[in-house]
């Protein structure tokens, strides 16, 4: 994507309603919504979370199926979701909003069990030991979440790494924490969730024109 586009982007999403952009002095002094995202959806319908949304595809897809619960995506790449947030406008989506932040922040964003479900769709694995402490399903991420999460909330991961599908299981295992579903090739296995079929990333197209298969794991984590 060339610059020129980029800067039409961002000053487009500036102008999106469903856009939110808070500095980050913003989030650490006390985010405004934080315990208040039924205000800015302006009911008390259940919260979901897409952690690193891309262009927003899980976002969206799943806001037209369930009208009754609000999505938000959360990226640091506005140009990216700009996509995504301007189909929700276009299509009158009432019940999504993109949230421009880095998502080490999720728990200054949310307040305590305001959200009922977090996906997470294509993390990058972060493979080098090195950078275990920027992967998305880690212990401190986990333990991040969980601040935010109702009890009985539900997370989902969703890769193509077979390293991240390995590593999260081994970890949800070793923190004897509730695995509901696992599965290492969803489009060959039967009994995958419809979301986790209907809905295709970008990325997960191209991931499967290249015979990559795609994994989902569905756990809990209070």
């Amino acid at each position: 994507m060339g610059s020129k586009n980029k800067l039409k982007r961002f000053k487009e999403n500036e102008t999106f309603s469903n856009v939110i952009q808070p500095t980050r002095q913003e989030v650490t002094d006390g985010f405004v919504l934080k315990g208040n995202w039924k205000e800015h959806f302006k009911n008390n319908n259940p919260i979901v979370l897409e952690l690193g949304c891309g262009k927003g595809e899980y976002t969206v897809g799943l806001a037209k199926k369930n009208p009754n619960k609000n999505f938000i995506g959360i990226d640091i790449k506005g140009a990216r979701f700009w996509r995504g947030a301007k189909t929700a406008l276009e299509e009158g989506l009432q019940n999504v909003a993109f949230l421009r932040t880095q998502i080490e922040l999720v728990d200054l964003l949310f307040g305590k069990e305001e959200v009922s479900e977090i996906w997470i769709t294509f993390p990058d694995p972060q493979i080098k030991y090195k950078r275990t402490k920027h992967r998305m399903t880690n212990a401190a991420f986990l333990e991040k979440y969980k601040r935010i999460l109702a009890p009985n909330g539900l997370m989902h991961l969703k890769t193509d790494s077979e390293f991240m599908h390995g590593y999260t299981l081994g970890l949800l295992h070793g923190l004897a924490l509730e695995v509901v579903y696992a599965n290492h090739d969803v489009y060959k296995n039967e009994g995958s969730p419809k979301d986790v079929l209907e809905i295709q990333t970008f990325y997960e197209n191209q991931y499967l024109e290249k015979g990559k298969p795609i994994t989902y794991i569905q756990f809990r984590i209070h």
